[in-house]
């Protein structure tokens, strides 16, 4: 069975944020503006990112 993936891009910058959501946004893998990054969609990563929606964009 393949997982479902969902790609998730960087959109703001991590300057200024909380600590907390600079280890989340590093946790879901993004490390610069812009990039885009695969993860499996688990209830797990969807609470990493809902506490980050202001900073990144979820694409199709």
């Amino acid at each position: 069975m393949a997982d479902k993936k969902i790609k998730v891009k960087l959109v703001k910058s991590t300057a200024g944020c909380k600590m907390a959501h600079r280890a989340t946004v590093r946790g879901l893998g993004l490390r610069r503006m812009h990039q885009t990054v695969e993860v499996v969609d688990t209830p797990a990563v969807r609470g990493m990112i809902d506490s980050v929606f202001y900073l990144v964009r979820i694409e199709n």
